[in-house]
């Protein structure tokens, strides 16, 4: 059997049969975690990812390849979950783009939308780390593009495509050395491999199975979002002031003298301000950016075409008018002037986050991270003219981003990766101060904070030269394993050692759903009488995973 032209009913098998293995495959994935913590969930991100845009193709029952893509693309952009999960979601939005509208696909034209797929992945991350799925999506791609210039059979192509991509996260270790070191292979990498077999068993007609792949765990292990990667979205805050959106109309004429580049009309724009949003078709772009100089960003864009739609707001000044005008009536339903919405799970957490003004918590976290959508519902939800989202968690950052640029409201994400972290940003918001000056200090009062984790192995390992074994409890200090005991208390104790110096005032405690009263006064007597001079706060936050979380300050 062979294929050389791909439609819309073909795509969609492949779709629905690389989201039927990846959910097979799914819990497989999550135990591929660089750290031995039961808290694995690039495979869950990517399946929940890939569900959401399925469900879309579903709706749509086509022909047309273009129009398949694009419902795919616009599911997973919604549904992305994690760092994975939208690195896959903007694959797939270049996979479509990549299309050019086509009703059916060549070998040619296939390659050619794995290879933009590819640009627009990498394109979404600023700081980008190879050894992660973007080096596997960019082999492969590679490979793809160099195959189809002398096949025309799509099956033999996404043979190529499969095999390099395996070829590809084979070597994830010899460039992340925290892969190396353990021994084994980026998730979610294995999660795009995955989905590309679905591909390829859907091109042959071939029935995969319904159990887990048997795949050697040891040669297997995802540091994308503990990590490595958990840094490439980190920036600087710089404070641009004007809301700037605009539209423009390409113009033959104009484009003759300057042809449009999209990639290179966001840099230039980057260049000039942030919360960058630019999406373009064949006939217009559309812009949104916060910029210091908004007259800038319209006479780059005025190179193209005519600008409509421009709409330029200045926040400082919007914000000021808020606080200098006199107290009004509010009435049902009107906006309120700041919120905040933050992740957590455990029910203690999530009421000592809403005391302390956290206007919505959405339930999420380690092994449950809400969607683009969940977090673009939220800042809906909490009905305010200004959001401040903190994720509280390395792998809800691009989420959030990505949810901020979906919503009409003036967004600020501070990048909080902890519990403590959200809590301290809280404690440092100030409802008189604009948005830009409250990311500001809250983003540095999140930095200031030590948080330290008890949690417990799944597996045997070896890490940053610490012996673990299955079942140890752990002491975590900012994401880095730092001591490993049978003993839970001897654990703790190990952890505050490492974690409280001679300077530390307070120490705030949140224990989990596992601990027991009577743990946590002996742990209280402890610190006490070790740690005279450290007041301690106590907080059921009864959360899973983490018997104790902890915040020196």
């Amino acid at each position: 059997m062979t294929f050389e032209k791909i439609d819309g009913v073909m795509l969609t098998n492949m779709i629905l049969t690389g989201a039927h293995h990846l959910s097979n495959n799914a819990k497989m994935i999550d135990a591929l975690n660089v750290f031995p913590v039961p808290d694995g969930d690039t495979g869950t991100n990517m399946n929940l990812s890939m569900t959401s845009g399925a469900n879309e193709v579903k709706k749509l029952n086509s022909s047309n390849a273009s129009e398949v893509a694009n419902a795919f693309s616009k599911g997973l952009l919604m549904g992305a979950r994690g760092n994975s999960g939208v690195i896959l979601s903007q694959i797939f939005r270049g996979f479509a783009k990549g299309m050019d509208k086509k009703e059916s696909l060549s070998a040619e034209d296939f390659a050619v939308a794995v290879d933009f797929g590819v640009k627009t992945a990498y394109k979404a991350v600023m700081k980008p780390v190879e050894g992660t799925i973007l080096t596997v999506v960019k082999d492969a791609g590679k490979k793809a593009v160099e195959a189809a210039k002398i096949e025309t059979d799509i099956i033999k192509l996404m043979e190529v495509i499969l095999n390099e991509a395996k070829a590809s996260l084979k070597r994830t270790p010899e460039l992340l050395p925290v892969l190396k070191e353990v021994g084994v292979v980026d998730s979610g990498g294995q999660g795009l491999v995955t989905i590309y077999e679905g591909f390829l068993a859907a091109l042959k007609g071939e029935e995969l199975p319904d159990e887990p792949s048997n795949i050697n765990m040891e040669e297997m292990v995802n540091a994308e979002h503990h990590k490595v990667t958990q840094d490439f979205m980190d920036t600087s805050d710089i404070k641009f002031g004007y809301c700037t959106e605009f539209m423009v109309k390409f113009e033959e004429e104009k484009l003759e003298e300057n042809p449009y580049n999209e990639d290179e009309f966001r840099n230039e724009l980057s260049e000039i301000g942030d919360s960058l949003l630019v999406v373009s078709d064949e006939d217009i772009v559309k812009v949104h950016v916060h910029s210091e100089t908004p007259g800038t960003c319209l006479t780059l864009g005025q190179r193209y075409g005519s600008l409509i739609n421009m709409k330029i707001e200045n926040m400082r000044e919007q914000h000021s008018a808020i606080v200098g005008d006199a107290p009004k009536k509010k009435v049902a339903g009107e906006k309120k002037k700041y919120a905040i919405v933050t992740v957590a799970m455990g029910k203690g957490i999530k009421e000592l986050l809403e005391s302390l003004g956290a206007t919505v918590v959405i339930e999420g976290g380690q092994t449950m991270n809400p969607s683009t959508q969940d977090i673009a519902d939220a800042i809906k939800q909490a009905n305010a003219d200004n959001v401040i989202v903190l994720p509280n968690n390395k792998n809800i950052r691009m989420a959030a981003d990505q949810a901020a640029e979906l919503v009409e409201e003036v967004v600020a994400v501070v990048p909080t990766t902890t519990i403590p972290q959200g809590i301290s940003a809280i404690l440092a918001f100030h409802p008189e101060s604009d948005i830009e000056t409250n990311k500001q200090s809250m983003d540095s009062a999140r930095q200031q904070v030590k948080t330290g984790q008890i949690t417990y192995a799944v597996r045997d390992t070896q890490i940053n030269g610490i012996t673990i074994e299955k079942d140890n409890f752990m002491g975590i200090i900012d994401g880095d394993i730092k001591s490993s005991h049978p003993k839970k208390e001897e654990a703790v104790k190990l952890l505050l050692k490492e974690m409280i110096s001679d300077d530390d005032e307070i120490l705030t405690v949140l224990y989990g759903e596992d601990v027991k009263s009577s743990e946590v006064d002996q742990l209280v007597e402890y610190i006490e009488s070790e740690y005279e001079d450290v007041e301690v706060e106590v907080h059921n936050g009864d959360q899973p995973i983490y018997s104790y979380i902890f915040s020196v300050e």
